[in-house]
């Protein structure tokens, strides 16, 4: 059989092809080979990398000082993992690179080069946040300009996470086949590019189909970023970076909050295109939306690929060339430009039997090479989905996605129902303050002021004007309407029921004859009328939709913080199923909140602690799974997460009203099967990344 795995140098010799030595060889310390282990060479012939390095001339500055040397504490290290290995278990070629990566991840420190793709990678979670919210804040207004019902209102939100749910299954799929920058790069493209579309869409169909694809693209950023991210990170602290990561997604909901509260309201920031388009507030909010997306873009232009990905692909000097960088500028960042990177020598694995096929340019068509590579493509991915139910890593994807579908489709499904719920509660309020007219008679009489929250019935209005009024939540019964004049009319919930309407004029007004149900008109005349559906006049309840998300927005805060200071401390598992559990309990209490303050108190709470779940479900799937399989399962499981925000927005919104005892039910329900399970997840703090 023949070796898995096959020996390159980085330097070259003979002028031929590539030769690698071994990893760890050379007589070095049971991890990789220095520079200096090896013998000596002519001048002309030194690395770059020891140039003006006498390591005869330095002592180590604690060495008086009982301090132990950090190559002292990273052999102990590495004898502690060579003894918790049960006796006789010989590690594998794969463990062995593992062990070896996390050695050099050590060696280059963290530092600048963390915090720089810290940042470009948190603008991409960010993305992903606000994409979240970009409909649920436009639909107010845009239900207006593209005439959206209800049921194209629900389709519409429906969609954009339908989106995210295939993008994050291919996106996580191919950056495991093709890589993880290039993979997000293009992702992040396609959410800018159809992001910018939909502002411009004029229909509801055209509105529809770029968010559909806008939500693709950025459907890809959560299961990349933090395998992108995790592979940077050594095994100290990878658990709280990536949990303060997760503060980008929360960072995204202020973001588009505030936007959204900031732009939208103000009807002077649009401006027209030719008669017939208006570019209104809320097309300027969803491109001002896009911002994170695109600065991600740009930053992503200057990081590197990861190098463990690279490492998995027998990429050897393109992986030697990035861990040299991330070393030399964490180590110049923090004053210590003389310090090398001494690794010279990278054992990985063949990779043949993943390697696409290559077709010649003389044989076939280029779109047959493309089709055949494209094809070959598509079966290497759907070959890494299903090996993550193989015997090794079953047990692990069937709790994972237990965990990850139970707590999405509770925390989605409250996340519509809370503010459904408070508006719901403001609505009722508003409605018990209706007045009731019955049986008036009015009669030549100027109509100059708006008429809000009222019920006329049996009511006679005999030539009377109604000019450049508002009329609100108003319902005409029974009455009748003879020799009137309606001009400069806007109307909001407005309708005319079994009414007579008898020669009376309608100039400039949004008052068509589907306004007037089971109503008889005889001679009636419309001048003029408003065309198209932005019509209604604007709810100051609006603004609710804005407050309610930035609130809950600002509640997940403490929890990103408390998950990120004990994640290394408490441990993955214990923070998933405690956090779990104490959601659970704040669901419960939703049957003693009878005000809209309480909702949003224990919404806020609900937030918080769900948070910290969230954070510990993203770590630990990084941690479980080897760097062949990480983005595709991570992917999977997110694609998961968001069929189960579909399912629960849908099933809890349609209860809103009805009973608030089987959202609850659900929830509770939800949150402590998938705390349950996450007790049985293994402790992955110690574990080396795979």
């Amino acid at each position: 059989m023949a070796d898995p795995y096959h020996n390159n140098t980085y330097h070259q010799q003979g002028g031929g092809g590539d030769a690698y030595g071994s990893y760890g060889e050379g007589g070095g310390q049971d991890g990789y080979a220095y520079q200096g282990d090896y013998p000596a060479q002519d001048e002309d012939a030194a690395s770059d990398a020891t140039e003006g390095h006498d390591e005869e001339d330095q002592m180590y500055e604690g060495e008086y000082q009982g301090i132990p040397h950090p190559d002292e504490v990273k052999a102990a290290q590495r004898a502690a993992r060579a003894k918790s290995r049960p006796a006789g278990n010989v590690i594998s070629e794969l463990e062995e690179l593992s062990e070896q990566y996390e050695d050099i991840m050590q060696d280059c420190g963290h530092g600048k080069f963390q915090w720089t793709l810290f940042i470009v990678l948190g603008l991409a979670l960010m993305a992903d946040g606000v994409e979240c919210f970009v409909v649920a804040f436009v639909l107010p207004s845009a239900e207006k300009d593209l005439c959206l019902s209800n049921a194209d209102k629900g389709m519409l939100g429906l969609t954009v996470f339908l989106g995210m749910m295939v993008g994050a299954f291919v996106w996580g799929g191919l950056a495991d086949k093709v890589g993880r920058r290039r993979c997000l790069i293009v992702a992040l493209a396609i959410n800018c590019v159809f992001a910018f579309l939909s502002s411009f869409a004029t229909g509801y169909g055209f509105f529809l189909f770029f968010r559909l694809l806008s939500g693709f693209g950025i459907g890809g950023s959560v299961p990349i970023v933090y395998t992108y991210f995790s592979e940077f990170l050594q095994m100290g602290k990878r658990g709280e970076y990536l949990s303060w990561l997760c503060m980008f997604w929360m960072i995204g909901g202020i973001y588009a909050s505030f936007t959204a509260w900031g732009i939208i309201p103000r009807y002077g920031w649009g401006f027209s295109m030719g008669t017939e388009f208006q570019f209104h507030s809320w097309r300027v909010f969803v491109l001002v939306a896009a911002l994170p997306a695109i600065i991600s873009l740009v930053g992503l232009m200057f990081m590197p690929e990861s190098p463990r990905f690279l490492l998995e692909n027998a990429k050897h000097d393109e992986a030697w060339m990035i861990l040299k960088r991330v070393h030399d500028t964490n180590w110049r960042a923090k004053g210590q430009p003389e310090k090398v990177f001494t690794v010279t020598h990278i054992k990985a694995p063949k990779t043949a039997e993943d390697e696409f096929i290559e077709i010649q340019s003389a044989t076939g068509t280029a779109i047959q090479r493309w089709t055949v590579r494209s094809a070959t493509l598509c079966k290497l991915v759907l070959k890494n989905v299903a090996s993550l139910l193989s015997a090794e890593l079953r047990i692990t994807t069937l709790f994972l996605a237990i965990i990850w579908f139970c707590m999405a489709f509770s925390y989605y499904g409250l996340s519509v129902w809370f503010p459904d719920m408070i508006k719901h509660l403001q609505n009722e309020e508003y409605a018990a303050k209706v007045k009731v007219f019955h049986g008036e008679r009015v009669e030549r009489f100027r109509f100059n002021f708006s008429l809000e929250n009222q019920i006329h019935k049996e009511g006679e209005y005999i030539r009377d004007e109604f000019i450049n009024i508002e009329i609100k939540s108003v319902t005409f019964e029974d009455s009748l309407f003879e020799d009137c004049y309606f001009k400069d009319i806007r109307s909001t919930d407005t309708v005319f029921r079994n009414c007579t309407i008898r020669s009376t004029e309608f100039i400039n007004t949004d008052l068509w004859e589907d306004k007037f149900i089971d109503c008889k008109l005889e001679n009636v005349s419309w001048h003029e009328n408003k065309h198209g559906c932005h019509l209604d006049a604007v709810e100051e309840n609006d603004v609710l939709i804005y407050l309610v998300s930035f609130l809950g927005s600002m509640a997940v805060l403490p929890g990103n913080i408390v998950s990120a200071l004990f994640m290394e401390k408490v441990g993955r598992v214990k923070i998933i199923g405690g956090s779990m559990l104490v959601s659970a309990g704040c669901t419960f209490l939703l049957f003693l909140s009878f005000s809209q303050a309480a909702i949003i108190a224990l919404q806020c709470l609900f937030c918080g602690v769900s948070a910290a779940a969230w954070n510990g479900i993203e770590v630990v799937t990084v941690e479980l799974y080897p760097t062949s399989k990480r983005a595709t399962a991570f992917g999977l499981l997110n694609a998961m997460c968001k069929l189960a925000a579909i399912l629960g927005s849908s099933i809890f919104a349609s209860f809103v009203g009805i009973t608030k005892a089987i959202p609850i039910l659900l929830s509770f329900g939800a949150l402590i099967c998938g705390g349950l399970v996450a007790l049985k997840l293994p402790d992955t703090r110690e574990k080396i990344l795979q």
